[in-house]
């Protein structure tokens, strides 16, 4: 299962600037075959992935439009992986499962063709950064996902896949959970439409759950 828990300790550092040892031009990415793909998606291109640059993606979804830009100079395997997973229509027709309203946590999570937050696509990639943007120590400290931040879900380390969250108030997390863009000024009003339609259930507790009105992601679309 994919989690996103948030930290036991609310004191948030600031997201690191970048990563503590900085990108070549390119680097290569192993996306490992697991075998138990919720939906038949082949294996990302894991040679000279660029470290620079950025690809425009919009969900199109039922309660409107998130648009999202991915950054390159962040995580690039992440950004090269969902990229692949948007042109090969992994993302089409899939229901976003969980979503959460807290002080600590507020998010939507998306990605999981089965909707029970345990699918992905048969393959998983290394932790990027903010993770390789801490020092060994830090690794449980927690720091602040801001609003807008486009981030991966995982279920451990180097357990990533599909699944993604968005993030749609200032959320205190551990750094593991790759950020790898931003949400747009009109994808953050259609998170706030949703959350306004999720005040009253569990996901306003905290304690998260199926967006009461369903947020189906109809297509994705990338232009790099």
């Amino acid at each position: 299962t994919s989690t996103t828990d948030p930290a036991e300790d609310t004191k948030a550092a600031a997201m690191p600037k970048a990563p503590l040892t900085p990108y070549g031009k390119t680097v290569t990415c192993d996306y490992t075959n697991t075998g138990d793909a919720a939906k038949q998606v082949s294996l990302p291109n894991g040679k000279d992935v660029p470290t620079s640059g950025t690809v425009k993606v919009t969900f199109d979804t039922s309660q409107g439009q998130i648009p999202m830009t991915l950054d390159r100079s962040t995580s690039p395997c992440t950004v090269n992986a969902i990229e692949h997973l948007v042109k090969a229509g992994y993302y089409n027709d899939t229901v976003c499962h969980r979503i959460v309203e807290s002080d600590a946590l507020n998010i939507l999570q998306c990605g999981d063709p089965t909707a029970k937050g345990s699918g992905g696509p048969g393959f998983s990639f290394a932790d990027e950064f903010p993770t390789n943007g801490v020092k060994p120590e830090d690794a449980e400290k927690p720091v602040t996902y801001a609003r807008g931040t486009l981030a991966m879900a995982n279920s451990g380390k180097d357990t990533n896949g599909s699944q993604l969250f968005m993030v749609s108030g200032d959320s205190t997390l551990p750094p593991k959970y790759n950020v790898f863009g931003t949400i747009a000024d009109k994808g953050l009003q259609t998170l706030d439409t949703i959350n306004d339609q999720n005040k009253d259930n569990a996901a306003a507790k905290g304690q998260g759950g199926k967006p009461t009105q369903e947020v189906r992601i109809t297509k994705a679309t990338a232009d790099a």
